[in-house]
């Protein structure tokens, strides 16, 4: 068997099914998105790859963060979890469901709320729902600002 398949991709960029996005909005109600496009993003106020949503404040907001697959995304988690800790701001994080990397066991583990999405996300593309299953599984992330588990 090819391991290294199962944990790879072409793609770092999945936009996140509108089903699974209303569900959380209806619970969180997202003020921001920072991982976004100008064709896929959430909500009203977002932030693109050019605007570089790791170097901006995220201060007062319910942000919905489901950030790019690649090698940086440890880099978001850090970044989510330390701007929960700012008054006023949850974070939200759509992110696979890898429990052995260090970026979940130092900021993830026992300092959030965990939910581990059954079977396999169906990914989009430009909102529509033709961008596959994903190749691994997922979970959802919840920084409740001060009150982090």
């Amino acid at each position: 068997m090819n391991t290294e398949a199962l944990m790879t991709s072409n793609r770092n960029d999945w936009e996140t099914p509108w089903k699974l996005f209303d569900e959380l909005n209806d619970e969180f109600h997202f003020t921001l998105d920072p991982c976004a496009s100008d064709t896929n993003h959430k909500c009203a106020k977002y932030f693109t790859k050019k605007d570089n949503g790791l170097l901006k404040d995220w201060a007062s907001n319910n942000v919905f963060v489901n950030p790019p697959y690649g090698r940086e995304i440890g880099k978001w988690v850090k970044k989510s979890f330390e701007e929960s800790l700012k008054p006023n701001t949850k974070v939200v994080m759509l992110i696979p469901a890898r429990t052995d990397t260090s970026y979940f066991h130092d900021y993830i583990y026992h300092k959030a709320e965990l939910r581990f999405i059954r079977g396999r996300i169906k990914f989009e593309i430009n909102g529509d729902n033709k961008g596959g299953c994903a190749t691994f599984p997922s979970m959802i992330v919840i920084f409740k600002g001060e009150s982090n588990i």
